[in-house]
């Protein structure tokens, strides 16, 4: 008896708990919605998130405009569902017009309080519905551009963007929107992209939601680059073993880690060049044509195929995506052009490396340093020394590795030595442009 007493009061106190919490429970659904206001369209997803302590019961949306509502969505949740994400687009709908909206947002849990009605959360949002794409106008006309090399594309959007630049195969080149109001898109024509491929068309992504590509026109100027064939001897193998067996300890022979610094670390390096293209300046901070180390002859050209060779049999192939330049040994560097340094340190296959930004996804790099004289965040000007030739990295010898990069992509170095090609193909597009916003 004594034993049925005590376990109906363990039993009354757990009820009694189990009452008092949920009759505690005087609050709704916590809330909390991806987007509070601004431009919205029927292309953009948003995204409902709802928590409750004693489980979520129903839900429902719905996008009010004037005297018109537009069911969105409605979900019932089953029992003990505490947490729950809803992602889901307004209707585009006939009757829906662009203009302000209000997203009505009503959820219940399964709270006993209330009389087992539980308790209801209701939020507003006020947006401005937008459901037609921004409208694109190409300033720029000519654009010649040869494989490997770069344009340069100027225009307007009529709105606020989240995203613009020009698009291709599976490839994106972000624009910078200048002081005048027009946005400049520097643009590379990969050398590894087949010409068919190549067909480069402006993009524009507003705030809403909305996108519109708009074609270009465009004069493909071809171009063939030069192979060689490099031997790999044993004591260039045992340098590169030295300077990279930390990153592949488990590689058997100098040869394997060569070949894994040769495919995996350019890899990975690339795509290093692809995030520090995004620390840049949106306007240009580089005057006129760019330097070329001085005194200097070329032992490599841009995007020539390398084969590979040891013992007379071709082992790798890769292509060269910069030029390299002999002078003496540990030669001055001098800055090929002003702009503010955002890489100062070890790079893979480039060794000791600095990278320049000059605005707009325009930068400069200078690999197989024996010395960097510079760091991360220094302004320089064209002609100042930022350090020495070596052969640091996956070199054979004492050179600069030179290279121009645009937003991650390597292109040929030598259009950016020709102050024609600069002026005719950059600058003068940008200065008709700032002259033609002047205008209006």
């Amino acid at each position: 008896m004594k034993t049925t007493a005590v376990a109906a009061i363990l039993i009354l106190l757990v009820l009694l708990g189990f009452g008092v919490y949920y009759f505690l429970d005087t609050s709704g659904p916590a809330l909390a919605l991806s987007r509070q206001s601004g431009p919205i369209s029927s292309r953009l997803d948003v995204t409902l998130r709802l928590r409750d302590r004693s489980g979520l019961r129903s839900l429902s949306v719905n996008l009010v405009q004037g005297q018109k509502n537009f069911p969105v969505l409605a979900r019932e949740y089953p029992s003990g569902t505490k947490e729950a994400a809803e992602t889901f687009r307004l209707p585009a709908q006939p009757g829906l017009k662009e203009g302000p909206v209000r997203l009505e947002i009503r959820a219940r849990d399964r709270s006993i309080f209330g009389f087992s009605s539980g308790n209801r959360t209701e939020q507003t949002f006020d947006f401005d519905y937008r459901n037609k794409p921004p409208a694109i106008a190409v300033i720029s006309t000519a654009h010649n551009i040869s494989r490997g090399g770069a344009g340069l594309v100027v225009y307007t959007v009529n709105r606020e963007v989240a995203k613009t630049g020009v698009v291709f195969a599976d490839r994106f080149y972000p624009a910078y929107r200048q002081p005048a109001g027009f946005y400049a898109c520097l643009f590379p024509f990969p050398s590894d992209i087949p010409q068919e491929r190549f067909i480069p068309k402006v993009v524009a992504v507003d705030r809403a939601g909305n996108e519109r590509l708009t074609g270009i026109y465009y004069h493909v100027l071809e171009k063939s680059f030069p192979r060689d064939r490099i031997e790999l001897t044993d004591s260039f193998l045992e340098k590169i073993s030295g300077e990279f067996k930390d990153r592949f300890p488990q590689a058997a022979t100098p040869l394997e880690l060569f070949l894994k610094v040769n495919r995996e670390v350019r890899q990975a390096d690339r795509k290093t060049l692809y995030q520090v293209g995004l620390k840049t300046s949106d306007t240009p901070l580089w005057q006129g044509e760019f330097m070329r180390l001085p005194n200097s002859a070329p032992r490599g050209t841009f995007s020539q195929l390398r084969s590979y060779f040891y013992k007379g049999k071709q082992v790798d192939e890769q292509y060269h995506l910069g030029i390299d330049l002999a002078s003496l040994a540990h030669s001055r560097v001098p800055a090929a052009n002003g702009g503010r340094v955002v890489w100062a340190d070890d790079l893979g296959i480039y060794g000791q490396c600095v990278i320049i930004d000059h605005g707009m996804g325009l930068q400069s790099l200078y690999g197989h340093l024996s010395r960097i004289a510079v760091k991360e965040g220094d302004q320089v000007k064209k002609g100042d020394i930022i350090g020495d030739t070596g052969d640091t990295g996956l070199a054979g010898g004492d050179h600069l590795h030179f290279g121009v990069v645009i937003s991650g992509q390597e292109v040929n170095p030598i259009e950016w030595w020709d102050p024609s090609w600069i002026k005719n193909n950059v600058t003068g597009k940008l200065e008709e442009a700032k002259q033609a916003a002047g205008a209006k």
